[in-house]
């Protein structure tokens, strides 16, 4: 049994100390928000942030957690879906199918929280998360507008 500090709140997680952090949240907290993918950390599905930064959570081992750190996932991004992010990506309609979009979502966040004001090279370089339909300059239009609003 260990602790975690998930969206605010210090959970309880019993499991195996090399679980992936994915199945944690998903199957011991309900969190399902973050997406299994491809389970390599390649999709980036899966994207929360780990004290701000945004991380591949299906290959980020619970052990690797410790209790002070911050896990934030989509469910904690923001209660009412107020996150520039996230009222950006409404505004502009950016997902297609939607499945990628939570991780896409999150690795936005963390960008912005450490680059304001991005570059479309920035963008390009920082949100490597794949999208199956292709939305990619939905999602960059996406970050930009987000970025306006902070």
């Amino acid at each position: 049994m260990r602790n975690l500090n998930v969206n605010g709140k210090v959970v309880a997680i019993d499991a195996d100390g090399e679980t992936p952090l994915l199945w944690a949240l998903r199957e011991q907290l309900g969190l399902t928000g973050a997406k299994y993918g491809c389970g390599v950390a390649m999709c980036g599905a899966c994207t929360v942030h780990v004290n701000g930064v945004a991380q591949r959570s299906c290959v980020y081992p619970i052990d690797a957690v410790l209790e002070t750190d911050e896990i934030v996932t989509i469910e904690g991004l923001s209660a009412d879906g107020s996150h520039p992010v996230q009222q950006a990506w409404v505004e502009l309609d950016v997902p297609q199918c939607g499945y990628c979009q939570t991780g896409m979502i999150m690795a936005a966040a963390a960008l912005l929280a450490s680059n304001p004001k991005p570059t479309d090279a920035d963008i390009d370089a920082e949100i490597s998360n794949i999208c199956r339909c292709g939305t990619y300059n939905r999602v960059r239009a996406g970050i930009h507008a987000a970025a306006s609003k902070a």
